[in-house]
């Protein structure tokens, strides 16, 4: 054992002094096995208030997010204290606790939203801290079980489009609002026409008086239809369903069933965090069939690195890919205009993706079956491989999640976030990068479609620029704004 080790054993061991009766039926530092099937495993960064210490505000902190309040109550019985969440393991440099969550305390229809209360709920608003964070959790393949994951993935709209070994290019229309319908029909065509596959609604638009949700839907087939005939090509169309109750959010779902879309033409997006994790779990049992879009609207709040209250892009992403969303907003890791980082965004970028894949502190299996059989291994090799999974055997694990990729990007980056990714198994969804175009939309999805192909033959984007006019304008455009952008930075600074 390191120097360091001996020195946070012994000041642990001090500090265990410290705890009453209530705070200690909240902590096993000796617990045994962890990764046995019994715990949902979470790791947080905490700093007490200045009058606890660490184990004391962990203590705390496990009692109200399992069975407990601040004190110890008449009515615990035994077989409620062994639904105790238990502090298991701390580190007093870093200011780090390890919690296990008896995962029979969580609502037995595979309900994430209630796993959520617990483990992110009252506990953000406790005195007794002075900052909390979530970063990263575990799900054990017992666990796992009980939950949807996704149903519709990438790989079946990878079919559907007939798009393989790149990424699935889209946009997001802009104005983000105040376009009408058959305005932003418009617009959707002219990105498909141009070679684009994916169009997604911006995350506030719903029913506004001057963009009739009925009519908008009605349109966007029509212009998809008419897109689909000139080029020959498959499209896909994300349409927000968030809405202020349930009826109205399954009318909407209805709208677009009935539109007369080709089954796989369509996704609905749901504001997830805003809109709620029932209203996500619902469209995923309701509408299996159907690609389901996580826009993280308001994530910020939770997720931002300088926020000491909240949780890990990391974390929500996992609970995205848990509760069935086929695809989530994931970040640009610094490469847009979003906050984010390679360390934060492409690591819950792969964990969403991939069948095995390392955290921030663990290592998730999303695997039903054991880690051991010789099936599951199998799988996780040839996941590695980029070869398709869980296709006929579903039973064996919780299907891919898609990351999701906007906010800044324009198709001078593609080729950076993809070597930043490391794959090309993701959605990206570049506004400005394609309606800002000198030329206008059609000619800002032809530059992206040409960004792409430069990366697919290996050839740098100022050299396939020079054959090809919609990237060499696309290109001199964003390189002249980059440098104002930057130059206006530097100003500010002086």
């Amino acid at each position: 054992m390191s120097l360091e080790s001996e020195k946070n054993k012994s000041l642990i061991k001090k500090l265990l002094t410290s705890l009453n009766s209530h705070q200690k039926a909240y902590l096993n530092l000796n617990l045994k096995d962890p990764k046995n099937g019994e715990y949902l495993l979470c790791i947080f960064h905490l700093i007490p208030n200045k009058n606890l210490n660490i184990l004391q505000a962990a203590a705390e902190i496990a009692a109200e997010s399992s069975t407990g309040t601040n004190f110890q109550v008449k009515t615990e019985t035994k077989f409620s204290r062994e639904l105790n969440a238990r502090v298991y393991q701390v580190d007093l440099k870093r200011n780090l606790v390890w919690i296990a969550y008896p995962w029979r305390l969580f609502d037995r229809g595979g309900n994430v939203q209630n796993i959520l209360t617990y483990i992110i709920g009252n506990i953000l608003g406790m005195k007794e801290v002075q900052a909390l964070k979530l970063l990263d959790v575990w799900f054990p393949s017992s666990m796992l079980e009980q939950y949807d994951g996704p149903s519709y993935t990438i790989d079946d709209m990878r079919k559907y489009l007939d798009v393989y070994n790149r990424p699935i290019l889209g946009t997001i229309i802009k104005p983000k609002m105040g376009l009408t319908a058959s305005e932003y029909a418009e617009v959707c065509y002219d990105f498909w026409a141009g070679g684009g596959d994916f169009v997604k609604n911006d995350e506030p638009q719903a029913d506004q008086d001057f963009c009739p949700y009925e009519k908008m839907v009605y349109y966007v087939k029509r212009a998809m239809d008419k897109a689909v005939k000139e080029t020959g090509k498959k499209k896909v169309h994300s349409f927000n369903v968030s809405s202020p109750d349930f009826d109205t959010m399954i009318k909407r779902c209805e709208i677009i069933r009935n539109a007369g879309f080709e089954k796989g033409s369509y996704a609905f997006l749901i504001d997830g965090i805003t809109a709620g994790w029932m209203a996500l779990q619902t469209l995923r049992r309701r509408y299996p069939d159907v690609f389901i879009h996580f826009h993280r609207a308001s994530h910020g709040a939770y997720t931002r690195s300088e926020n000491p209250f909240g949780f890990s892009v990391l974390v929500l992403s996992k609970f995205a890919r848990l509760a069935g969303a086929s695809g989530i907003h994931t970040g640009t890791a610094g490469v847009g205009k979003m906050k984010g980082s390679p360390e934060e965004d492409i690591v819950a970028a792969k964990n969403i993706l991939n069948l095995s894949s390392k955290g921030h502190f663990f290592e998730q299996n999303w695997g039903k079956i054991p880690e051991k059989d010789k099936d599951l291994i199998k799988l996780v090799h040839e996941d590695s491989i980029h070869h398709l999974i869980l296709q006929d055997d579903s039973w064996r694990g919780i299907k891919k999640c898609c990351p999701i990729i906007s906010g800044g990007l324009n198709p001078t980056l593609l080729k950076t976030f993809i070597d930043i990714m490391g794959n090309v198994d993701f959605i990206t969804t570049m506004g400005a990068g394609v309606h800002a175009h000198p030329k206008g939309t059609r000619a800002g999805a032809i530059a992206l479609v040409q960004a792409c192909e430069a990366y697919q033959k290996k050839i740098d984007i100022h050299d396939y620029a020079k054959s090809h006019k919609e990237l060499k304008e696309a290109i001199e455009f964003f390189e002249k704004n980059k440098k104002n952008i930057n130059e206006s930075i530097r100003s500010e600074r002086a």
